[in-house]
């Protein structure tokens, strides 16, 4: 689907999400492609692509059929490793310039953003409202037949008696939530706990003799002659934001540097964030967000390090954030803010002189 023009900054508002849906019916509409099947069949230069992809295709099946199936090739992290390996290399290549981004790497008008009236989102409000929502369903609905229907999910999967699926639509229609359909699973299959680490080298082969990333490594190799250790960031994604590319991209990059990358899994809560930081005791965390949920989790985050005593660790925050709200967040202590087009290099230098430490 065609993308809102403000997505790169915050999420669509009603002005944008109209331009971009308009854009799908105009080509809809006037250019006359829906008249035909294929409007681009016959194009050389489509079938090579096409052929290339099915080659390409074909090697990644062989792959995967050579380490046992799909099942076995989820379980062994290929898939994963093969996702984060493009993303870095597609990453260098843009800041490269050799991939062109049109008003990112190419085009740029500076400032051209702040005339947007971005969507602002009152993330408290918001759970609230769910949280509100929630108790109300709880308070009406009948208790009985919600654990009545909760306990046949258990023993279908415990036994193999039923069909799961049947079972947890009966669950919802008697308004257990989410949740709790999930734990009724969960004692029986336990929760996936998924391996976050970052992938050696694939961005520093993408950048070559780049001068830049020697700029970089060669800054964190003095760093840790000083200080002893090399700089150290936990990098974490908080809340219900699923969108993890970015993340990977960033600890895959600083990695590389010479950063000592941690990595939190998805969905961490503040809570959470701030005790691993305090066991892997790191010099930096950064957060990434790409689904507004800065505004309260952040705070909540700087708070719990607080608690723990942390409050020489720097914070930064990337991502999808509008530029009205990067006050707010300094003032509840963040020590930088990297948005969309952020070149990785640039922000890893920036973040090491944040670091305090001898002779700085």
């Amino acid at each position: 689907h065609t993308n809102a023009l403000d997505e790169a900054i915050a999420l669509p508002t009603p002005f944008s999400a109209r331009i971009a849906r308009n854009t799908q019916i105009i080509l809809a509409e006037e250019s006359q492609i829906t008249r035909t099947v294929d409007p681009l069949g016959g194009s050389y230069y489509v079938e090579s692509l096409t052929q290339s992809i099915v080659h390409y295709a074909r090697k990644l099946i062989a792959e995967i059929d050579a380490l046992g199936g799909m099942t076995k090739a989820v379980i062994s992290g290929m898939p994963k490793q093969r996702i984060e390996e493009a993303a870095a290399q597609r990453q260098a290549r843009v800041e490269r310039g050799e991939d062109v981004i049109v008003g990112v790497n190419k085009y740029r008008v500076d400032g051209d953003s702040g005339s947007l009236n971005v969507l602002a989102v009152d993330n408290t409000k918001v759970r609230d409202a769910q949280v509100r929502r929630l108790n109300e369903i709880k308070a009406s609905r009948e208790s009985d037949r919600v654990q009545t229907s909760l306990n046949a999910l258990t023993r279908a999967a415990q036994d193999g008696s039923g069909n799961l699926l049947a079972l947890a639509i009966d669950a919802s229609r008697a308004r257990a939530t989410v949740g709790e359909i999930s734990m009724a699973l969960e004692k029986v299959y336990g929760r996936h706990e998924a391996i976050a680490r970052p992938t050696k080298g694939i961005y520093k082969d993408s950048y070559g003799d780049d001068p830049t990333f020697g700029k970089v490594h060669d800054e964190i190799r003095i760093f840790t002659d000083i200080e002893g250790r090399a700089p150290s960031i936990l990098v974490v994604k908080m809340g219900q934001d699923g969108h993890d590319r970015g993340a990977k991209v960033i600890s895959n990059a600083f990695g590389d540097f010479g950063f000592n990358v941690s990595m939190g899994p998805l969905f961490q809560t503040p809570v959470e964030a701030a005790v691993q930081a305090r066991k892997e005791n790191v010099h930096v965390v950064g957060v990434s967000t790409l689904a507004g949920g800065h505004k309260s989790l952040v705070p909540e985050l700087i708070g719990h390090l607080n608690e723990h005593g942390l409050e020489n660790v720097i914070i930064v925050v990337g991502g999808v954030i509008p530029r009205q709200d990067y006050q707010a967040l300094y003032d509840a202590g963040v020590h930088a803010i990297f948005g969309p087009g952020t070149n990785i290099p640039e922000a890893a230098s920036q973040i090491l002189k944040l670091i305090p430490g001898k002779n700085r």
